[in-house]
Formats: structure tokens, sequence, C-alpha cells
């Protein structure tokens, strides 16, 4: 079976994320959805992921998912966030992708983040200082979690 994995992110941890999957399953292919991207018909599996920022996903990982949504749901599907507040995983999955790709996905996971304050500039650590308390770095990529999703998407 042939995966494509699609990931959009800011600071890197969706790519991250995307090459961690990839070395699970065999015969998968990782663009970033800011590059061009082949065509889905070569492929019987897709993964989109993207990482959260205020709550909502990148906008190549929104609007791809919004304007694919039908070829999508007709393969073989996995969806991934990456963050730092897991507590609101289901919000950001119902607030960032249409419901029919949510329903149609084999496996939808949050698989953590990682907040690195020289990657940040500045007004991305203001943020999370007054946010979520974070000035150090941060890595909660959960590897298990990695390889569960990968097995319940290509399973």
């Amino acid at each position: 079976m042939k995966t494509l994995i699609l990931y959009a992110t800011k600071n890197g941890a969706a790519h991250e994320i995307a090459q961690r999957i990839a070395s699970q399953i065999d015969d998968a292919d990782v663009h970033d959805l800011k590059n061009s991207i082949p065509s889905l018909d070569g492929y019987d599996c897709i993964i989109i992921g993207s990482s959260v920022y205020a709550g909502m996903v990148r906008k190549e990982a929104k609007a791809f998912a919004e304007k694919n949504a039908a070829t999508l749901c007709d393969k073989r599907l996995g969806v991934f966030i990456s963050g730092l507040d897991e507590n609101k995983a289901n919000e950001y999955f119902t607030a960032n992708f249409p419901s029919e790709i949510l329903q149609a996905a084999k496996a939808a996971y949050f698989l953590g983040g990682i907040f690195d304050p020289k990657k940040a500039g500045f007004f991305g650590r203001l943020i999370m200082k007054a946010v979520a308390k974070q000035t150090e770095y941060t890595d909660s990529l959960d590897d298990a979690k990695i390889k569960q999703f990968a097995k319940a998407v290509v399973a």
C-alpha cells in the first residue's frame, strides 16, 4: 500500500512527526503542504497533519482538507495534529477539519509538540509565556502514540 504523508508546520514539529510516521510505514512519501503535492491518485493511503497555534491548524492543511475532502474520504485516511495542549484535541479536530474527513479517518491523533524558544520569535515567546506559562524548550512528541497512529492508519 502506497502512503502519502502531508504536513503543515510553523517551526518543524509536524515535519518531525511526519518523518517518524514515515519510518513506521513501508512505501511512504512525505510532503510539505507549502510545496507541490503529487497527485493523490497514486496513493492508497493519505495522512494529513498540522501544528496547532491558538486553536487553529495551519491554513495549508485546512484548505487542502476542505478542497480534497471527497477524494480523501475515498482513501484510507489518517489525521494528526501537533501541539502542547492535548486537553483540547477534540476541539482542535472539530474546529479545523470537515466532519466527513474525521468520520472517514481510520485514526485522528494528537501526537504532542515541540516548543523551541529559539525558533519561536519574539511574539511567539511572549504568547507562550503568557498563555501556556512556557519559556523553556519542550518536546512532548510521543513515539508510542506515533507508532500506534501509524499502525491504526495502515492496518
